[in-house]
């Protein structure tokens, strides 16, 4: 993930990794944008996890932050379709377009 994300940094994003906010520490965060990636492995698709989850995501939305989560089999299998669904969603704060 931490390589797609860079592929965005030409274009004005300024991803971080295991930043913190509140109490939670997210995986990837544009802070200036407001967007946190998360990657989920596979302790995410317990009862658990997604409880933890659920609540992470609204305290993350009450603070401004759009949360986009993507699975982490998807990452590795298909890094393209992740790329562009990304893409997609911060798009509006890109100063160009970004090549992957």
């Amino acid at each position: 993930m931490w390589d797609l994300l860079r592929d965005f940094r030409p274009c004005g994003a300024r991803f971080r990794r295991e930043t913190p906010i509140g109490p939670y520490i997210a995986d990837f965060a544009w802070l200036a944008a407001r967007i946190v990636i998360e990657v989920d492995g596979d302790s995410h698709e317990t009862q658990q996890g997604r409880n933890h989850d659920h609540r992470r995501d609204q305290f993350l939305n009450q603070q401004g932050f759009t949360v986009l989560r993507f699975d982490n089999d998807l990452v590795i299998v298909n890094p393209d379709h992740v790329f562009l669904s990304i893409e997609q969603r911060i798009a509006k704060f890109l100063t160009k377009e970004p090549t992957p």
